[in-house]
């Protein structure tokens, strides 16, 4: 059974910090590109940042650019998420995502985290 749990999401304060963590089962991690999206009110969702499955390869989307740091730990089957400096724009539900392209062709989904930046 695939699992993605996603932990670490809050209230924090402007300009503050969060980790994210995301615990993966059911699939061959090493193996997946893990990526963080969200989804704020309203909006739709969108990518925050990539890590390819050795982790060699980061991308990032520019609004989160300098102050997000996507990270992974195979032997743990866990994908992190460093926040640093928040917004109130980053007030989202962060989603953890595991994709694998052909022949495999999975993408899956955790069940989210609310992050709330509070001024």
């Amino acid at each position: 059974q695939v699992q993605l749990v996603e932990s670490g999401g809050g209230l924090v304060q402007l300009g503050g910090s969060l980790r994210l963590s995301c615990a993966a089962s059911g699939f061959t991690f090493s193996r997946s590109a893990m990526s963080w999206y969200r989804q704020a009110p309203g909006e739709e969702r969108e990518l925050v940042a990539t890590i390819s499955s050795a982790g060699v390869t980061t991308s990032y989307s520019d609004s989160v650019k300098g102050r997000f740091t996507i990270s992974r730990l195979n032997a743990k089957n866990t994908v992190y998420l460093q926040m640093n400096s928040l917004k109130e724009e980053d007030t989202a539900v962060y989603y953890c995502n595991a994709r694998r392209s052909a022949p495999y062709n999975y993408d899956y989904w955790g069940q989210g985290t609310q992050v709330t930046v509070s001024s």
